[in-house]
């Protein structure tokens, strides 16, 4: 795979689909980015695939006559295990996306497809398989466990979002530090079409790949859940019992969903044993968001949450954070603390998300001196107009 030469392997039964790729992808293909091919059914992509196992990406609808896709999904390692699955499923199939996932799809999308979408979703996983071929080809030399965990912490930021959305009623902004050893922090932001947005923050137990690969399947699965439920109770129960399925390992994650509507200001949330925000008022006075009194995901199935919602004040903000923030370390033990992270924004004048984000990993850097970062460190902001 080179950088301008990507071959997708696009797998669906409607005959339609193969022109309208074309031409809603008729940029990338002209300058010989994209190249795509087609197969009909399932049955017809693997025969293509085993006489030629040098496709980058295999981009399936799920329900397909004589082979379907999640038959094809389980096929393709034999073939390639280097093929990267993005899956295409109907809006709100959950047990199929969930079977899909579980069989080693890297991603999906829901029809109708939006392709602005798509092609995100594609930029984001030619990413990944870039970094994991990366991987592969200097496998015999990754003989020290910190060149290992490099790979996957480079893996972790790679499914992060790098643009934030922004209107004349909010700005928001997101961002991770990670530390030299692979944690499982991440954020993510969902906007619905209706004009509201999720917002995520995470974070997984433990350190290393394992905790890196159980992120990766956290925020799919969050995705895919928050798709198909306004409510971010429901969401994190979704999750939480996914999450717990065979969860031997005894991984949990930490995590906070809410559903911010910019017409009303109301932020509706759920908390599974995440830190509790902080919200900043025009008059720099703090307060904590009230906790939900939820579990962290994954280790309990069966758990109910509980949601709450908060209406923000014009010109206020709410910081969403990790542990790392609060608990980062001086060379003698003394911690960053929350009475410390609250006095950043009672003294600071901010123009924006980003710079309140900024100043937060400035003040922890500047606090832990020469002390390595021994945890992740993620902050995200959102500040109402």
């Amino acid at each position: 795979m080179s950088e301008s030469h990507i071959r997708i392997l696009v797998v669906d039964d409607e005959v339609d689909l193969e022109q309208l790729m074309l031409q809603k992808m008729r940029r990338e293909v002209r300058r010989g980015r994209y190249v795509f091919e087609f197969a009909h059914n399932g049955a017809e992509a693997l025969e293509l695939l085993r006489k030629d196992n040098t496709y980058d990406i295999v981009l399936s609808d799920i329900n397909m006559p004589v082979m379907d896709g999640l038959t094809l999904l389980a096929q393709i390692p034999e073939v390639n295990p280097d093929i990267r699955a993005v899956m295409v499923s109907a809006y709100g199939d959950m047990e199929n996306i969930r079977t899909a996932m579980n069989r080693g799809a890297f991603d999906f999308v829901t029809k109708p497809i939006d392709f602005t979408d798509l092609k995100v979703t594609i930029e984001r996983t030619i990413e990944n398989l870039t970094l994991w071929r990366q991987a592969l080809s200097t496998r015999d030399k990754l003989v020290a466990l910190q060149n290992e965990l490099d790979v996957a912490r480079k893996m972790q930021q790679s499914i992060l979002p790098m643009s934030f959305p922004t209107s004349e009623q909010f700005n928001l902004y997101a961002s991770m530090v990670p530390a030299r050893s692979v944690g499982g922090d991440f954020f993510d932001v969902y906007e619905f079409t209706d004009g509201r947005l999720g917002v995520v923050i995470a974070d997984v137990s433990d350190k290393g790949v394992p905790a890196a690969m159980f992120m990766m399947a956290s925020r799919t699965l969050l995705k895919a859940c928050a798709a198909t439920s306004g409510s971010p109770a429901k969401v994190l129960k979704q999750v939480n019992g996914m999450l717990s399925d065979g969860n031997t390992a005894m991984t949990f994650v930490t995590l906070l969903y809410g559903i911010y509507d910019p017409q009303t200001r109301e932020l509706v949330y759920s908390n599974g044993g995440h830190n509790l925000p902080v919200i900043v008022k025009p008059d720099h006075s703090i307060e904590l968001l009230e906790s939900t009194e939820g579990t962290a995901l994954g280790v309990m199935p069966d758990l109910e949450y509980q949601e709450n919602s908060v209406v923000l004040e014009p010109d206020s903000m709410i910081v969403f954070y990790t542990d790392g923030v609060n608990e980062a370390e001086k060379e003698d033990g003394e911690l960053f603390e929350m009475d410390r992270f609250c006095e950043i924004f009672r003294k600071g004048t901010f123009g924006n998300a980003k710079d309140v984000t900024d100043t937060v990993f400035q003040s922890v850097r500047e606090f832990a001196g020469e002390n390595p970062q021994s945890d992740d460190i993620t902050c995200l902001v959102l500040r109402v107009s």
